[in-house]
């Protein structure tokens, strides 16, 4: 079982001076290395204190300097907003600063407001991820780079520096929805999910479209889902459980929030008709329901407890599964993050490599 730490790099309600949020999230990435976590991954996102990382492999870069050995990966690029030759070029680079330690994550996002911002319509971005992931990863692959497609061009134009290897089997991307949990399958990527939802509901419509697409085109198992989530680790449970619940569903306001995840625009987005059915059952049931299973389906609690927690995901989802905890969010200090982190990498990590397929 590989368990990894994501930062998110938030700065909830502004509470916080913009460096100290990211001199903060540093401090996480560098106690990943040294607690024994097996990857460290960043965000992309723009424009709002809600994530503050419009460049994940930039800060990667600054991670890979201090580390040795952690794995570094991005979770996700967000292919419809970025160049595919700038994509592929700064992943190569960074491949060789790392030693080979990087990962590649894709992600479509989901945020009306930064594709405002960017002047790009969320109508094309399921055209434009597809397109522009083959092209990253055809370049990353053949050292070369061409398009002509209808969202992309380039001449042809070799890729310098060269990778240190192939990143065939060291590519992600975020499948929430069927359609992109499909289309991870389709480029080869290593499905990556986030506790939003019960996970039977992750299981059905995303990960079983996955493993099958997979099999029918890779003629192989697929391998196991990454499964993201909000973790709060304490010793005292009464306090793991009030604190763990509160964070959560504090960074739960801030998801409404910046996704708008209640309005109307997704049902009529082509590409977003599985939010668009999602925000209505949201409304329908109320927001309030909505963050009690939002917290319910998240990771706090005691050791014990959060062993518990992730070994029950294994079991619904009925495959191994790989981790990656999110470990400061929703106005948890920093102090707070680190003692959680400790304490899970002191406790849980043991059991669940125990419990879990050989690594």
């Amino acid at each position: 079982m590989d368990i990894g730490v994501l930062s998110i790099f938030q700065n909830y309600r502004d509470e916080q001076e913009d460096g100290a949020v990211m001199r903060g999230e540093l401090a996480i990435a560098l106690l990943a290395e040294a607690l024994g976590y097996d990857s460290y991954w960043a965000t992309e996102h723009h424009f709002f204190g809600y994530s503050m990382c419009p460049d994940n492999i930039q800060w990667l870069s600054q991670v890979a300097g201090a580390t040795t050995r952690i794995k570094l990966g991005t979770a996700a690029v967000i292919m419809p907003w970025n160049d595919p030759y700038r994509v592929a070029a700064k992943m190569a680079l960074f491949d060789q600063q790392s030693s080979g330690r990087a990962l590649l994550g894709f992600g479509r996002g989901l945020s009306r407001r930064e594709y405002a911002s960017f002047g790009i319509p969320m109508d094309e971005a399921r055209p434009r991820f597809d397109e522009g992931t083959a092209l990253v990863l055809r370049a990353l692959d053949a050292g070369v780079i061409e398009a002509d497609g209808e969202w992309f061009t380039q001449p042809r134009a070799a890729l310098r520096p060269r990778p240190t290897r192939t990143f065939n089997d060291r590519v992600f991307s975020i499948g929430v929805s069927p359609e992109s949990a499909v289309q991870a399958a389709v480029i080869g990527a290593r499905l990556m999910v986030l506790a939003q939802q019960p996970w039977e509901v992750s299981r059905d419509p995303a990960l079983r479209p996955y493993q099958e697409k997979w099999r029918a085109l890779h003629r192989s198992e697929p391998p196991p889902p990454v499964c993201g989530q909000l973790v709060y680790c304490d010793a005292d449970a009464a306090r793991a459980n009030a604190k763990g619940a509160e964070y959560v569903k504090n960074y739960f306001a801030s998801v409404v929030e910046h996704y708008e995840i209640t309005g109307k625009h997704f049902k009529g987005t082509r590409g977003y008709e599985y939010y668009g059915n999602a925000s209505e059952m949201i409304t329908a049931i109320g927001l309030e329901t909505m963050a009690e299973m939002y917290a319910s389906v998240n990771t706090y609690g005691t050791p014990a407890e959060i062993v518990a927690k992730i070994q029950g995901q294994r079991d619904v989802l009925g495959c191994d599964v790989d981790v990656l905890a999110i470990m400061k969010y929703g106005g948890m200090t920093d102090a707070e993050a680190a003692a959680s982190m400790r304490l899970f990498a002191g406790e849980v990590m043991p059991a669940l490599r125990a419990s879990g397929a050989p690594r």
